[in-house]
């Protein structure tokens, strides 16, 4: 879901969480970090949670999140320097390397698709076979909402959509749950937490999830320009320790997803926030448990976006630097 709060006030609310771990002495030595997000929205819980618990502040940095809006406008924000690290999906860090601006990603923080569908009550979807005669809202392309699915029902399903009469109604965001209400649509491809927000607020019921059928891939992850990381590589670990930290945090303490959720997103109704962050730890591998990224992860996302915003698949050992993520998990984190 994107942001329902200004970059200002966002980063205000985290910066005031995670002040009561910085005394006056070690906010004098911290080193500035700004991450660049695509998007305010639930898959990034990890990051915020160790922002708010002043983990990055122990790792000895002063960590800022700005949203740059879209998953592609990272990019130029980290190559012109504005910011030093980008959270964001993985094809635009492949993009801005065949493009000459050579990145890595160094920590997952998305490992799986933690897209939902929504329907009215009554409305049965089992299988990708049930999708067929159905229209289906998503976000315009290019789009995660749009791409995943298409790809989940041809390549996986190995349906046709025209001869399965599957239609997509692309629409602006936020607009998906009420054309479902209104019978414009029978589907709604959504993230959390339009999913729980459909559930909560609209009397939808979220009727299948893609996770499972898709498999583990690394969906969104946190990159840099391999010239930053030449020169900083300590900055670069000491980020990644404090994620690492964080997604042990989540995955050992009831209720710690929950409660940063909340934080992050605080015009989010506090029952959807409950609904959404159960669902969510409940997904395959959407919710890391720790910040490695898989070969297996890596392979499925490049052939899911292939096509669909990414211009040409590059390999595992060429885009991923999993050096920091196994450090962090060794000393920080959660193993398996």
């Amino acid at each position: 879901m994107p942001s329902t709060t200004s970059d200002i006030s966002r980063r205000s609310l985290l910066a005031g969480a995670a002040a009561a771990f910085v005394t006056p002495a070690l906010a004098q030595t911290l080193t500035p970090v700004e991450i660049s997000q695509a998007l305010l929205i639930a898959n990034y819980t990890p990051v915020y949670l160790a922002q708010q618990r002043g983990l990055f502040a122990r790792q000895g940095l002063d960590v800022s999140i700005s949203t740059a809006g879209g998953i592609a406008t990272v990019v130029p924000i980290i190559l012109s320097k504005r910011a030093q690290f980008a959270l964001s999906g993985t094809a635009p860090a492949v993009n801005a390397t065949l493009g000459g601006g050579a990145t890595k990603c160094i920590a997952n923080i998305a490992g799986g698709t933690s897209l939902l569908v929504l329907a009215r009550p009554g409305t049965s979807i089992r299988s990708l076979e049930d999708f067929k005669g159905k229209t289906i809202a998503t976000l315009r392309f290019p789009s995660n909402t749009n791409a995943t699915p298409k790809y989940a029902l041809t390549q996986i399903g190995k349906l046709d959509l025209d001869q399965s009469k599957i239609s997509f109604l692309e629409l602006p965001p936020g607009a998906q749950m009420a054309a479902v209400k209104d019978g414009r649509a029978d589907l709604a491809v959504v993230f959390e937490w339009d999913a729980s927000i459909g559930a909560t607020q609209y009397g939808l019921e979220v009727v299948y999830g893609f996770a499972d059928v898709i498999g583990p891939n690394a969906s969104s992850a946190i990159f840099a320009t391999q010239q930053y990381l030449d020169a900083n590589a300590d900055t670069a670990q000491r980020l990644v320790n404090a994620i690492a930290e964080a997604m042990k945090i989540i995955h050992t303490e009831p209720g710690a997803y929950e409660t940063a959720s909340a934080t992050a997103f605080p015009t989010v109704p506090k029952e959807a926030i409950a609904l959404g962050s159960k669902r969510l730890l409940g997904m395959h591998s959407v919710v890391p448990r720790n910040p490695i990224i898989s070969k297996e992860s890596w392979d499925r996302v490049m052939t899911m976006e292939l096509g669909t915003g990414l211009k040409q698949s590059l390999p595992f050992e060429q885009m991923v630097d999993n050096s920091f993520a196994e450090k962090a998990t060794d000393a920080f984190g959660l193993k398996g």
